[in-house]
């Protein structure tokens, strides 16, 4: 099973990214021109003023440690868990105590030498000596553990965690400090990627405060649990903002948000690495979902999480629901559910959830774009459409994939398309010599069609949907007539 903590990019600016540089610098070459050292002075006034106002912002966004581990070291790091010994508050006061205990006995002797011109030298050598032990320990720990395990006892950290303090107590953050903001608590998918990614291992998705947000004083404000948010509903906002965007955010799709207990009633093998999972519901009973709607199964209890999978059964009685997912290459998720879920099991789910791929019936002509695993939604919506006579005139499915073999569902949807002369069905492959129908990308079929008077919903992998809005782009195709996720 794939190692919980994620290698996920965590430079973001040239600073972030080249900062270790000065690390370097400080701590080498200050061997030679310790001068180099009394810039330190600086660094420690611009973070303890800086964590005044914004917490510790200056470790994730400035600091020149912080550049070296995740920007120089964090590709042969272990990247495992952070031992709770570290991590200990006790430990990190003792470690202050015994970090301060040395910078003071070493500036009492140079005090010595005030006035004569080895001071400024031996001054310096002071801070180059403590950037060096920070280096040397900071990276090792780095290597063999996680890039971030230094930050959790950090003498500069708990300097700043001192001044945040104080700032909080004199009322002057509620405006300057951004923090880790959910838009609406109800549209996170408790799939605890922002944990998974997280430099300092915190649980964001947990820790949501009625304000919604983070109030964790270790969060380094890095917004690396933004960038990589499959939801996309994380910002890096202050606390009258987060009033603003939780104001602002439609929650449409979302409000018959609950959690059900159920049970395993089957599993079915699709293809080599893809299965059918249905779950009948035990408590509510009756649980009703639109076509196109996607569920939170979940994966593990400690610490809760879950995935989304997009529902690919017709809502017919309200009492179960299937979903269809694929085995993914060092699948977190996807491995627990394969080798553990059986039928019988209980299992807790959340939903359903989402609108982006709910048909609007009102239109007349209807596209529906999908690759690969992306195909799952678009079972219940076209057997939605099918049966209904009175509403969408005419609507075309495209189904692409790589190879003829990785198609699923396949017979469901030519069943269909005899069913509905409304329905199209145009099956795509890419790669295979012996598939004599539509060969190419679903980029390929779309430049044949009549797009006007279209909505389009689309699901498939990221590089999939991301070209073919390039392609549509080209065509003048309006944006707010596409609907799309990524699968």
């Amino acid at each position: 099973m794939e190692n919980f903590y994620i290698r996920a990019n965590r430079v973001f600016t040239p600073i972030r990214k080249y900062a270790f540089v000065y690390t370097l610098l400080v701590a080498f070459a200050g061997l030679w021109y310790p001068r180099l050292g009394l810039s330190v002075l600086l660094v420690i006034l611009s973070l303890v003023t800086l964590s005044f106002f914004k917490g510790r912002y200056w470790c994730g966004n400035f600091c020149a440690h912080g550049s070296l581990f995740d920007s120089a070291l964090f590709r042969w790091s272990r990247n495992i868990k952070i031992p709770e010994f570290f991590r200990s508050p006790i430990f990190a006061w003792l470690f202050l105590a015994y970090f301060s205990y040395n910078i003071g006995n070493g500036l009492i002797r140079v005090s010595a030498l005030w006035g004569t011109p080895m001071f400024y030298d031996r001054l310096g050598f002071v801070f180059v000596r403590s950037y060096l032990m920070v280096t040397i320990v900071g990276g090792s720990l780095a290597l063999l553990i996680s890039p971030r395990t230094w930050c959790n006892f950090c003498p500069m950290g708990m300097m700043q965690k001192g001044s945040y303090w104080l700032g909080k107590t004199l009322g002057v953050v509620k405006k300057t400090d951004e923090k880790i903001t959910v838009a609406n608590q109800d549209m996170c998918h408790t799939c605890g990627k922002c944990s998974r990614v997280c430099p300092m291992q915190l649980t964001p998705y947990l820790d949501f405060s009625d304000e919604n947000q983070v109030d964790d004083i270790n969060c380094i404000r890095c917004s690396t649990c933004v960038e990589n948010c499959p939801a996309g509903v994380l910002t890096l906002s202050s606390a009258v903002e987060a009033k603003e965007i939780y104001d602002k955010t439609s929650i449409e799709g979302y409000e018959e948000r609950k959690h059900i207990i159920t049970t395993v009633a089957s599993i079915k093998d699709l293809n080599v690495d893809v299965k059918e999972f249905t779950f009948t519901f035990k408590i509510p009973e009756i649980v009703s979902y639109k076509p196109g709607q996607f569920i939170l199964v979940r994966i593990q209890e400690h610490p809760e999480m879950y995935r989304a999978f997009s529902i690919s059964s017709y809502n017919k009685n309200s009492q179960s629901l299937s979903v269809t997912i694929k085995r993914m290459p060092n699948g977190y998720g996807s491995d627990i559910i394969f080798d553990t879920f059986k039928e019988g099991d209980v299992i807790h789910l959340e939903g359903p959830m989402g609108h982006e791929l709910v048909v609007d019936k009102t239109q007349e002509k209807v596209l529906l774009v999908a690759g690969g695993i992306g195909i799952t939604p678009f079972v219940a919506i076209v057997e939605d459409l099918v049966k209904d006579p009175h509403q969408v005139q005419e609507f075309t499915l495209i189904y692409g994939v790589n190879k003829e073999q990785e198609f699923i569902y396949r017979d469901v949807f030519e069943k269909f398309e005899h069913m509905s002369p409304r329905f199209k069905f145009v099956p795509v492959v890419a790669f295979d010599d012996q598939w004599t129908g539509e060969k190419g990308f679903v980029t390929d079929v779309l430049n044949q069609l009549n797009l006007d008077d279209s909505k389009l919903y689309m699901c498939g992998p990221k590089p999939m949907t991301d070209a073919t809005l390039r392609s549509l782009d080209k065509s003048d195709f309006k944006r707010e007539n596409i609907y799309y996720e990524s699968a």
